[in-house]
């Protein structure tokens, strides 16, 4: 779903275990890490989109997670111009997203990265929670930022 302004609508998925560090996943055959995001369908409730791509992404279901918070708002971030798909119609110039924080209530044995026909990752790790701010692809790093910063007071309290 592409809005009027050329946004695609998205979800965002910051999942936390136990000891606070938040999964990353390295995208199949790159260099790139990220957190797994997908697209939202025409009519599919947001909450639906995320637990597909949860699903799709990390092999995790519903009852494997709980779900802690979600940013307030859209949060958008542009695709660099060389990335833009002049082609397609209507034209996509970046994503509108809703992150989701969520805390893993299984073991992490759960995860499986190829339950789909094309996995969007290979690897994956746990790493502290600001970290991905420095490591995501630069035009993403605010979008991350700014789900990160409603995130933790509620993740870290005592801060």
């Amino acid at each position: 779903m592409i809005d009027a302004h050329g946004y695609r609508a998205n979800v965002g998925i910051v999942l936390t275990n136990k000891e606070r560090k938040v999964f990353w996943g390295k995208r199949a055959g790159m260099e790139a890490w990220q957190f797994p995001q997908g697209g939202i369908r025409p009519n599919e409730p947001m909450e639906s989109a995320m637990y597909r791509e949860l699903q799709e992404e990390t092999g995790l279901r519903p009852e494997h997670v709980e779900i802690i918070a979600s940013t307030t708002g859209w949060l958008h971030y542009r695709i660099p111009k060389r990335y833009i798909r002049h082609r397609s119609t209507p034209v996509c110039i970046g994503q509108k997203q809703r992150w989701f924080l969520l805390m893993l209530l299984t073991d992490e044995s759960k995860v499986k990265l190829d339950l789909c026909k094309n996995p969007e990752f290979d690897l994956w790790r746990w790493i502290d929670f600001w970290k991905p701010v420095h490591e995501v692809v630069e035009f993403k790093r605010n979008v991350y930022r700014k789900a990160l910063d409603q995130f933790e007071p509620i993740l870290f309290p005592e801060h």
